[in-house]
């Protein structure tokens, strides 16, 4: 089932500013905020020394920086997941799609490179790889298409023929070329799964309830 939605609801649902979920995505683990704790610093320290130059001309302007970088580490994450959600709402056409997951399987992916020097002083590439679970999803119309996530333990509830919700995106009016799809939804096991949370989730649980409500009527009609 695919069902266009209006640009006011689809506005709704993926967020111009980070959610909560969104925020905890960007903040990472430990080795992120002390990178960003470093970045702080040493952009508080770079305001100070160009503020030493004006005197006391442009001290308050120089306080007003510091402050602003000083707590990049706080407010960083708020601004790229907004710069992500911008980024999804350049699509011009959204699409509520409901269908059933086809398959299931675990791949293994390669997330970066690291060079490192061994104990015989060679230069030596190491690969980081993570394991990633890949969703195929189709409906009764014969469209397909495929996600991937980080692999976790509960992911191990998945199964083929699961019910399965997401946004499709698309410069089509008709959306019958899909750009981009969001992270999933699995209401049997209440679980989402996907790369990056881009759903204001609240809303489209409401979406969701509201376009079976309306397919039960329907059914209702055509079985009186």
């Amino acid at each position: 089932m695919l069902v266009s939605l209006t640009r006011k609801k689809f506005e709704q649902i993926v967020p111009l500013i980070a959610t909560g979920v969104q925020y905890r995505y960007y903040w990472g683990k430990l080795s992120d905020l002390l990178r960003r704790l470093l970045i702080s610093f040493i952009a508080v320290l770079s305001v100070l020394l160009i503020g030493a130059l004006f005197g006391k001309a442009g001290e308050s302007v120089t306080f007003i920086f510091a402050a602003i970088v000083g707590l990049y580490w706080l407010w960083a994450p708020i601004y790229w997941a907004s710069l992500r959600n911008a980024a999804c709402r350049r699509f011009q056409y959204s699409g509520f799609f409901r269908g059933r997951v086809l398959d299931v399987f675990v791949t293994e992916e390669l997330i970066g490179e690291q060079q490192t020097v061994n104990n015989r002083g060679e230069l030596v590439v190491v690969e980081n790889r993570e394991r990633r679970l890949n969703l195929e999803i189709g409906d009764e119309t014969g469209f397909q298409t495929q996600l991937q996530a980080p692999l976790r333990r509960i992911h191990q509830v998945i199964a083929p023929g699961q019910i399965v919700e997401l946004l499709v995106l698309s410069h089509q009016s008709d959306l019958s070329r899909i750009a981009k799809i969001t992270d999933a939804y699995l209401p049997t096991h209440q679980l989402w799964v996907g790369e990056y949370p881009y759903l204001r989730r609240d809303m489209f649980a409401q979406v969701s309830r509201q376009l079976r409500e309306a397919e039960e009527q329907r059914r209702e009609k055509v079985r009186g």
